[in-house]
């Protein structure tokens, strides 16, 4: 039976199985079946693959979107450019399983973020510098939006040069600077809804545009926040969708 699925940990909040599952249902496509495999360690990736010769596909959460690079034997050209992989097709040849990783969080993020964007919003703060943030970060470098990215540990976050603020530097200044704030961190996810990331919300606006890629719950503590002051707010789940249908488009081509 072709079987698809979704590797991270942990996956307690896990979208995709529900989405598929449903998608199959509704679509008639008959035999196939989407599993969620919690991996803590992204070195029980073979061992997954052995155990699964099924596997057609997977998609690829948190913590693996990086660390899943050196396992797979070719990368999609946007894949190799942002270096994160959320999407595996897995193909047999002679040589055994070859799979190659794409990036669809790109695809799902400017799809769903598109038809929002105003002229003012040329500048985004990008919290969280993960796997989704390079996503994001490579959408809005395409789009012409200019982007500095926000982590505790600030430059050293990254093993490159990149522009990044640590969050105690943020303030009124650099908030009326950039009316665009997305969260690619898990901060606010579903069951820790009390949390938010620890920027200074007295400081957004009307002027600003809240994206939060959390889907659940709807709206996070950092959404409603913007909210009460008058942003605009979008959550992550019109991303999701996107994402998924360009997934199972990938495993089928």
């Amino acid at each position: 039976m072709p079987t698809y699925g979704l590797i991270g940990f942990p996956l307690s909040h896990s979208f995709s199985q529900k989405y598929f599952t449903d998608k199959f249902l509704r679509e008639g496509i008959a035999g196939a079946r989407y599993e969620l495999f919690p991996i803590e360690h992204v070195s029980a990736f073979p061992d997954l693959l052995k155990a699964h010769p099924d596997l057609c596909g997977l998609n690829v959460t948190i913590p693996h979107k990086e660390s899943i690079l050196p396992f797979l034997n070719e990368l999609d050209p946007v894949a190799a450019e942002v270096q994160a992989v959320n999407t595996i097709r897995i193909t047999k040849n002679a040589k055994g399983l070859h799979l190659k990783g794409f990036n669809t969080d790109t695809f799902g993020f400017r799809q769903s973020i598109k038809p929002f964007l105003e002229s003012h919003h040329e500048r985004a703060l990008i919290l969280g510098t993960g796997g989704a943030s390079k996503a994001v970060a490579w959408v809005l470098k395409e789009i012409g939006v200019d982007c500095y990215f926000v982590s505790r540990q600030g430059a050293s976050d990254s093993g490159k040069k990149m522009n990044v603020f640590r969050y105690e530097e943020l303030n009124d200044h650099v908030m009326k600077h950039f009316p665009l704030i997305i969260n690619t961190t898990p901060i606010g996810m579903f069951p820790d809804t009390d949390k938010a990331p620890a920027i200074p919300y007295e400081f957004i606006g009307p002027r600003h545009f809240l994206y939060d890629l959390i889907y659940n719950p709807a709206e996070t503590f950092f959404l409603a926040e913007g909210r009460k002051r008058g942003a605009q707010v979008l959550n992550g789940l019109s991303m999701l969708q996107q994402q998924a249908e360009k997934a199972w488009e990938i495993w089928n081509s």
